[in-house]
């Protein structure tokens, strides 16, 4: 059970639920910690966790690390049940904080005083997706496993 785990499948499945995913997530990720994207850039992130929401220094920081790194190493590939987990970590961090209260649907005709959860629903499902399946086709981790086939076959 546990080796299937760390198979990496290549299969079009991990492509496409870590792009979507990756894809999804990078902007927000590239928000605060560049302010790409209409963002506050990392120190007016930072300033906005800790002063604002009173979240300690380091769990901000880990909030655009994983956001911003996580999403692009699930771009690339690479340490995909790693960083899918820390997602979905994330995303649950984020439900319970500030989306729960809001119901589940989204915010779409401004009725609502915020954001239902529905939108990380779908993130927690691609996460899990991920960590089930891997990183699948044209990964690093599927280049990495391959390469260390080839020296044990050697």
């Amino acid at each position: 059970m546990f080796s299937q785990l760390l198979t990496i499948r290549r299969d079009w499945t991990g492509l496409f639920l870590r792009l979507a995913l990756g894809g999804a997530m990078w902007p927000h990720g590239a928000q605060k910690l560049l302010g790409w994207f209409g963002g506050y850039g990392f120190d007016g992130t930072m300033q906005f966790f800790t002063g604002t929401l009173h979240l300690p220094w380091l769990l901000g920081f880990l909030v655009i690390v994983i956001e911003f790194f996580g999403s692009l190493s699930l771009l690339l590939g690479w340490a995909i049940r790693l960083w899918a987990a820390a997602l979905a970590v994330l995303v649950l961090g984020i439900v319970f904080t500030s989306h729960w209260q809001h119901g589940f649907f989204m915010n779409w005709f401004g009725t609502q005083k915020g954001e239902g959860y529905e939108y990380f629903l779908l993130m927690l499902g691609l996460a899990a997706a991920l960590m089930a399946n891997g990183s699948g086709r044209y990964s690093l981790d599927g280049l990495r496993q391959r390469g260390a086939l080839q020296q044990q076959l050697v």
